[in-house]
């Protein structure tokens, strides 16, 4: 089984930006020297969820030079807010740059507030999302000698006459997507794509049995994926990078340390998603939608569905189950909420033990 972390800290205000970014950065560099598979990174704009959100592009670009090991994930880039032939382009050159270790998330997006400030209409997002995975896909099959692909997809139009350069690194992109609904799935599926399956079902990002949940959407990728005429390879490839993920791991000395510290974390974020909901309902306003206020990240079906928390025996039983379940890759926020110097601290003795008392216990052959 995999292990990946997901560069996620908040910055609360324009003084912040600096230290979270430049901490991330420092955060990723700690993932790749004790072990870890893979760091993913959010798009997000506006929010301060993550500054360096406002790119992933760069900024992975940048860790590709400060890492030797890890893969380089997304989770998620919002597909609507890209110009395709931008998007197309800047994967391909990623993909070189990382000699192929990359592995990008798409999805719509979830907020208007960040629709709204590229343009795009958040009632149109899925739709335009849709077509634009269509579109890349024909991008970045073109020949010179084919005929130009014209498009018009919401806010983007233009055609390109001759190829997209640089030109694929291999001969398959590993786009991910989420495996939640029929659709996705099978569209995973079509082109060969790892999945990120969710412990939860919609509407309400929460769930008193999230591993019931995972379970079945895990099920219906893993049918849909042998029912897809992909080569074996590519099928065992998807398998192992098909992630759940965790929003907030806290590890502690014992499972009363862990969750005490736990509570302060969730406390501080909590605060954070109240503050911004404000915002987010102005936005909302703008483009005529009224979605679902936020879910409490203090109740206990947020913490049982999105946190791992206790001991590394008890982390190390939980993830277990996951690993018989058939799990490739866990993603896992070790930095999530108001990213301080004081919840950092934290970060750094819950990554380390991690990495040296549960990770070796799903590496050794003997275990």
């Amino acid at each position: 089984m995999r292990f990946s972390v997901f560069l996620v800290g908040r910055s609360t205000g324009p003084s912040d930006d600096s230290y979270v970014i430049q901490t991330l950065a420092d955060h990723a560099q700690e993932a790749d020297r004790l072990g870890f598979d893979a760091v993913f990174l959010p798009d997000h704009h506006f929010t301060g969820y993550a500054p360096m959100a406002s790119d992933p592009f760069l900024f992975a670009a940048y860790l590709a030079g400060r890492t030797d090991n890890v893969h380089y994930g997304f989770s998620v880039t919002t597909l609507p807010l890209h110009h395709p032939v931008r998007f197309a382009e800047r994967v391909n050159l990623l993909d070189h740059l990382t000699g192929g270790k990359l592995l990008v998330g798409i999805g719509s997006g979830t907020t208007p507030e960040e629709t709204i400030g590229f343009g795009v209409n958040f009632q149109d997002s899925k739709n335009l999302m849709d077509a634009q995975v269509e579109l890349v896909q024909r991008l970045w099959a073109k020949k010179v000698e084919d005929e130009p692909i014209e498009f018009e997809h919401g806010p983007y139009k233009g055609a390109v006459v001759q190829r997209i350069v640089p030109a694929p690194y291999s001969d398959r992109h590993r786009l991910m997507s989420v495996a939640m609904r029929e659709a996705s799935t099978a569209r995973a599926a079509k082109y060969g794509w790892p999945a990120f399956i969710p412990a939860f079902v919609p509407p309400i990002p929460a769930s008193g049995e999230p591993s019931t949940a995972f379970q079945k959407y895990l099920d219906a990728y893993r049918a849909a994926m042998a029912g897809s005429g992909q080569p074996q390879n590519v099928i065992d490839d998807c398998m192992s990078w098909t992630t759940h993920s965790y929003q907030c791991v806290h590890v502690a000395p014992t499972d009363e340390q862990a969750r005490e510290e736990l509570d302060v974390i969730l406390g501080a974020y909590q605060e954070a998603i109240e503050r911004e909901h404000a915002f987010n309902k102005r936005a909302e306003a703008i483009s005529g939608v009224d979605l679902p206020d936020p879910p409490n990240a203090l109740s206990e079906d947020w913490i049982r569905t999105w946190c791992l928390y206790g001991s590394p025996e008890t982390i190390a039983e939980q993830l277990r189950h996951y690993e018989q379940l058939g799990v490739g890759n866990i993603l896992m926020g070790f930095t999530n909420g108001p990213l301080t110097p004081e919840r950092y601290a934290l970060t750094q003795s819950s990554l380390r033990l991690f990495a040296d008392e549960v990770m070796p216990r799903f590496r050794s052959t003997d275990q």
